[in-house]
């Protein structure tokens, strides 16, 4: 079956193509760590079609981008939309890589300016744009990540938005702070676990508490050697319900969340707001991405020509 485009998204750290027909269906998938932090040094467009060189794409498959590509750093800078903004937005402000042969278009990330909560993302709008796009009412959407985003939308337009540093800081406090002792060699945590959960609920009750709480681990350890999985559990546990209170808290104790993450992460949220008796609308992070590239290639390319595709053996 011939390829209708390609679609990319491209993290700072990481890169997945896919091949997908005008219907969605997945033809070919690649995935590598071959994130803008690399790309700026070995080149987009190398990278990009060498990727597409092994998919066996045409030189004239067109391709759709999301990420960090688009950012000041990356490719071709696609600037920010301003919130309030309707998601179909994010389509519109695309921008088309100049001097390419192909024709290659990468979304714009989204900006919260206001001076006393400034605020930027990008690659997740695409995920509200596959994930959240049919909700016509209010929602509250979550994306944990290195860097988690909460998103409030009333219909199908992004009206406020914040950042919680929750990855990074798990990363920075588990291996380069004093609470690197108590965790040993553990990175694993099982989310229906005692130990996380009393840690969910531990921050989510006290989050002016949380530096208190977060030292509690160490003295935890030396007083009374608790185990380095329970400690790591404990950590996660903490960060987490922190996040969380202060989500809640910022955008009105919402009915429910809708949760695009995927994996491990999507595991550990769910349980923490479950936990925490809120609601969780469950959607695939990867489909939700994909989702949003196909709606804007169905945009910017709304008939399938057949030069596009894969080459013929």
């Amino acid at each position: 079956m011939n390829a209708f485009c390609a679609a990319v998204d491209w993290g700072t750290t990481s890169f997945r193509i896919w091949l997908v027909s005008q219907a969605g269906e997945i033809l070919a998938e690649r995935r590598s760590h071959e994130g803008m932090t690399h790309a700026t040094q070995a080149g987009f467009a190398n990278i990009l079609n060498a990727h597409l060189g092994a998919l066996g794409a045409s030189s004239t498959l067109p391709v759709v981008i999301c990420g960090m590509a688009g950012s000041r750093q990356g490719w071709t800078e696609a600037r920010y939309l301003n919130v309030p903004t309707e998601l179909t937005d994010i389509i519109n402000g695309a921008v088309r890589v100049k001097n390419e042969h192909r024709d290659i278009r990468i979304l714009p990330g989204l900006a919260q300016r206001l001076k006393e909560r400034p605020d930027v993302m990008r690659g997740e709008e695409t995920q509200l744009l596959g994930g959240v796009a049919d909700q016509n009412n209010v929602a509250l959407a979550c994306m944990p990540g290195t860097h988690s985003k909460w998103v409030r939308l009333e219909s199908r337009r992004v009206t406020a938005f914040s950042t919680y540093m929750t990855g990074e800081l798990f990363g920075l406090i588990s291996r380069d702070s004093i609470l690197k002792h108590a965790m040993g060699e553990e990175n694993t945590c099982d989310p229906e676990e005692e130990p996380f959960l009393r840690a969910v609920k531990d921050a989510h009750n006290n989050p002016t508490e949380i530096t208190r709480l977060l030292f509690s681990i160490r003295a935890g350890q030396l007083l009374y050697d608790n185990p380095a999985q329970g400690n790591f559990a404990r950590l996660s546990g903490l960060l987490i319900g922190g996040e969380i209170a202060a989500a809640i808290s910022e955008f009105s104790n919402p009915d429910r969340v809708h949760l695009i993450a995927s994996g491990k992460l999507f595991r550990l949220y769910e349980a923490a707001l479950k936990c925490l008796a809120v609601p969780v609308v469950a959607i695939d992070a990867d489909d939700a991405v994909l989702r949003g590239l196909l709606m804007a290639a169905q945009q910017y390319w709304p008939r399938s020509n057949s030069h596009y595709g894969q080459k013929k053996a």
